[in-house]
């Protein structure tokens, strides 16, 4: 399929397409008079890029994952892992960011960056 029919088929432009394709989520062959030519499987992963981005996974994590994901027996059980380790990096960014909450909350009214309330500046 052309790079035109992948993008109305999957909802993206030419131009994210062939981003994926230069930083080799995607790939394609050449026809002969140059056009690209993708697989009919490449809807259904750019989906996959897709709503993998919407659940927080960066491209490299996609693309690391996608390998693991086609070489397993299991995909479920492959995905159940993926996002358990994605939950506790969200988990430890939670208490990361709740920490700076604190901290910032801590420091309302000082009238100084550096000085915490209630503490010796």
């Amino acid at each position: 399929m052309r790079i035109g029919e992948l993008a109305a088929e999957t909802g993206l432009t030419r131009d994210t397409i062939r981003f994926y394709e230069k930083v080799g989520l995607l790939a394609s062959r050449r026809t002969a008079n140059g056009y690209r030519d993708f697989p009919a499987e490449a809807v259904a992963w750019l989906h996959y890029v897709r709503t993998a981005q919407t659940l927080g996974f960066s491209l490299a994590e996609i693309a690391l994952n996608g390998e693991e994901l086609r070489g397993a027996t299991d995909t479920a059980l492959a995905l159940t892992a993926l996002f358990e380790e994605k939950i506790r990096v969200v988990d430890a960014r939670m208490a990361e960011l709740a920490a700076l909450r604190a901290e910032l909350a801590a420091r309302v009214g000082t009238g100084c960056p550096l000085v915490a309330a209630g503490r010796p500046g």
